[in-house]
């Protein structure tokens, strides 16, 4: 029996294209919601995980097996924050169809409201705040597993929470949803 030498042989081998195909199929729909949180748009969130996931692959025989969600997680993160600096026409994110501003159809059920309010005071946001409000209340991540994915201090993510949640806390769009109702 031979073993192989070279510091790699502790590692759990994944078969190429079969195994990043079962992961990429697997985490396509969470990553894509992620995304979406992350951008403020489904179709920019869709490209943003297509591009992620071409990225992934390229390393996919190195990444150890028991960190490939925190890489795949990383690694959209870092391309989110890439599109953003790279943008070079600025999109205006809408919280509503243009054809419910004309008023001809009746309103969204509460639950599309409500997304539909948090996109866009999540938009107002920095990335910064953006990302560590969706690592932290939508990925259910800890402080200090968002400062491994951010590469900045526990403290850096908890005045980036603070400052994120004031903002929110303050936009017009929640003090009209969560305003209560006016006594007759």
């Amino acid at each position: 029996m031979t073993q192989e030498r070279g510091g790699r042989g502790d590692r759990t081998e994944r078969p190429g294209p079969a195994g990043f195909a079962a992961f990429a199929a697997a985490a396509w729909p969470r990553l894509v919601r992620t995304a979406h949180l992350l951008t403020g748009d489904f179709h920019e969130a869709e490209d943003l995980v297509q591009t992620t996931l071409a990225k992934v692959y390229s390393r996919w025989q190195r990444i150890p097996h028991d960190e490939v969600d925190r890489y795949v997680r990383t690694a959209l993160v870092n391309n989110n924050r890439s599109r953003v600096r790279k943008k070079r026409v600025t999109q205006l994110l809408l919280p509503f169809l243009p054809e419910q501003a004309a008023g001809g159809r009746p309103g969204p059920d509460e639950a599309v409201e409500q997304r539909a309010v948090l996109t866009e005071a999540l938009s107002g946001l920095s990335v910064r705040q953006r990302t560590v409000l969706v690592l932290r209340f939508y990925e259910d991540l800890n402080e200090e597993e968002i400062a491994a994915v951010l590469n900045c201090s526990v403290g850096t993510v908890k005045t980036h929470t603070r400052r994120a949640l004031a903002a929110l806390r303050g936009h017009p769009s929640f003090a009209r949803t969560l305003a209560p109702e006016s006594s007759r």
